[in-house]
Parts: C-alpha cells; sequence; structure tokens
C-alpha cells in the first residue's frame, strides 16, 4: 500500500488508473454523495502505529458514517472510537483523497488518505521509547487517538506474526476465510491457536522492549475486529498491517504477497538493528516468503517458527508447504502449538 504523502497545493493529480480502479472509484463516489445526503459525516478510524524515537509510522482510515449525538450512550460512543464493527465496516463508505491532520508531540502533519480512505505516513518527530498517542483529525469528524509503539534505539530483538492459522484458528478453506470472519463471526466467536499468546508474553517478558507486528493479507476493514480478539486473548498489543481490498490503479486485484513482501522489506529498513522472529504456519505461503527474506537479510532474522497444521486444517487451507526445502541458513523450527514451538525456541536460546 502506498504511503500517504504530505498534501500539495492544490487539487491532488490522479494517477492513470486501471479501469476497474476507475469503476470502484466511480461507485465510492455515488456512495459518498448519497451518503452524505443522508446526513452522514466523515469519521476516522485509528488504527495502532510503530516508530523508533526519530519517526512513527501512523496509519488510520476515513469512513461516512451516521453521527454520534450528544445523547447517545456512553457504550455505543465507545464502540464508535474502536472502530465500525463487522459487516458495517465494509458497507461504510470510505473517503478519498480527504486531508487529515495528525499530531505527534508536538508536531503537525497535513495528509491525504489514499483513494480507499487509508492513511499510511511517516512522521520525523522526537519520541521516547514506549508507548505514545498521535490524534488525527478529519475536515468534519471528531479528534480520535491512534496508540504508537515505540521502539527504543537498543532494542535487538523483535517479533513479526501472521494471523490467520498462527494466533487464531480458522478451519475453513482460503477463499471463505475473510467472508467468513468478517461477515458472520465476531471476536468472541473465533478461537485462539493453543498456546500461542502465552508463548508470544514469554517473548516479550524475555526481551523487554521488543515490537510485536502482526503482519496479514487481510482487509483494513476488520482490524478493529483483530484487535479485540488479540485483546481478549490476551495477546500483546502490537500494530496490525493490513491491505486494502479491490483493484489498484495498475492491476485488477490486489497482491496478499507483494503486501507481506513489501512490509517485511520495509521493517528491514526502518530496524537495521533488530533481527526478527518470523512467526507464521505451513498453510499458505509465510515459509516461502520468510525464507525469502531471510535469505535477502540472514543477519536480521533470528529464527523462523511455523505452526504446523493438522490435517483437516492442512486440506481446508489448500495443502502444506516443505520446511525442509526452504534453504535459509537461519534457525527453523516447527510444531503443532504454541508450547511445544516454546520448548525449541528455549533450546535455541530464544526463551
Amino acid at each position: 500500500m502506498p504511503v500517504s504523502s504530505p498534501l500539495p497545493a492544490g487539487s491532488s493529480a490522479r494517477q492513470v488508473r486501471h479501469r476497474a480502479a476507475r469503476v470502484e472509484d466511480w461507485f465510492h463516489d455515488f456512495r459518498e454523495r448519497w451518503a452524505r445526503r443522508r446526513g452522514h459525516v466523515p469519521t476516522v478510524v485509528p488504527y495502532t502505529g510503530y516508530g523508533s524515537t526519530e519517526w512513527v509510522r501512523v496509519f488510520c482510515r476515513v469512513l461516512l458514517s451516521k453521527p454520534v449525538a450528544d445523547s447517545d450512550s456512553k457504550r455505543r460512543r465507545r464502540r464508535r472510537e474502536q472502530g465500525i464493527r463487522g459487516w458495517r465496516s465494509f458497507t461504510s463508505v470510505p473517503v478519498g483523497d480527504v486531508p487529515v491532520t495528525i499530531e505527534v508531540a508536538g508536531q503537525r502533519i497535513e495528509v491525504l488518505a489514499d483513494r480507499g480512505g487509508v492513511v499510511d505516513t511517516k512522521i520525523p518527530v522526537q519520541l521516547e521509547p514506549g508507548w505514545t498517542e498521535a490524534t488525527l483529525r478529519a475536515d468534519g469528524s471528531e479528534t480520535v487517538t491512534a496508540p504508537i509503539w515505540v521502539v527504543g534505539p537498543d532494542v535487538d530483538f523483535g517479533i513479526i506474526s501472521d494471523i490467520d492459522d498462527t494466533v487464531m484458528v480458522t478451519a475453513l478453506p482460503r477463499p471463505f476465510v475473510a467472508a467468513w470472519n468478517t461477515f458472520v463471526l465476531d471476536e468472541h466467536a473465533r478461537n485462539p491457536t493453543p498456546g500461542m499468546a502465552v508463548l508470544y508474553e514469554r517473548l516479550v517478558r524475555a526481551h523487554p522492549g521488543a515490537p510485536v507486528i502482526y503482519l496479514s493479507t487481510g482487509a483494513w476493514n476488520v482490524a478493529p475486529t483483530l484487535n479485540r480478539f488479540l485483546s481478549r486473548n490476551l495477546y500483546p498489543v502490537g500494530p496490525i498491517l493490513l491491505t486494502d481490498w479491490g483493484p489498484t490503479h495498475d492491476r485488477l486485484f490486489r497482491s496478499g504477497r507483494a503486501h507481506k513482501i513489501e512490509n517485511l522489506r520495509r521493517l528491514a529498513e526502518e530496524f537495521p538493528g533488530i533481527r526478527w522472529l518470523l512467526i507464521g504456519d505451513d498453510g499458505q505461503h509465510d515459509e516461502e516468503l520468510y525464507a525469502s527474506f531471510a535469505v535477502a537479510h540472514p543477519d536480521q532474522v533470528a529464527a523462523i517458527a511455523i505452526r504446523e497444521l493438522s490435517a483437516g486444517e492442512a486440506v481446508l487451507a489448500g495443502g502444506r508447504t516443505k520446511a525442509e526445502q526452504h534453504g535459509a541458513d537461519v534457525p527453523w523450527v516447527s510444531a503443532t502449538d504454541g508450547a511445544r514451538i516454546a520448548d525449541q525456541l528455549h533450546a535455541i536460546g530464544l526463551l
């Protein structure tokens, strides 16, 4: 996903876009006009960001939604602040090319949301390690805050984790995973992978200050639900790097693999002193992607941990890959649950 850029003077220039993207833009413009006539207003949905003591990466999405009246209950207002839920997050109208004002530690910048209403921008700022907040506001919206994890300069270990079938048991054919998780289940009905939350908690205790970054091919629409799932099941808090479904300016379908490859490369550049523990499963492309990353950045990979799917899960996921074919000269561990993975990580000195 392209990074949002500072707001230019005058109107923004549009790229020559794929026909499917132009059709999607026309549809969004039509829905935006219709929603505004019904009194819907811009709403900024904040996402967890990350950064160093010299910069931060801030995420949010701008949608049109019904205004929250002063008379509405605290519960409804809190739910709005947490993000538009479930299927409504997909039917809500994104507001593209809208200015969003971001303020962090006295630094203020104005950026344009992309055509899907998503802001992903990097801001230079001086901060102390630990949690901080950015304030976000679009024209006509309420001000919201986005949490940001600031990684200290002495931190040399971090975790990058997949989500589906790694921290949460999906057990569905891959073509149906996103639709089922989004439109049918909520965070109360999703099952955590046995032992993984305890494993992650042990890792962050063993490596104080280590960032935990969840990297998934899911859509930004489900970020609030995924955050609630992770919190409810006691996973460490961390940014979730997602993508935006649908056509891009130059292709019919967005590439989930490219999204993961780009963010892995970017994290390697942003934190050259961190060695990452890469955690995924053997039901998709995690082994292949992690192996390629380890070959390109051998000094930045502490180990690769693969959760082995059961026979039934592997069939639903479309088969399993072969760990022995990875070819990367870094430690590999694999097991069916977090407890067994923890034992193997302990054996190689990471726990």
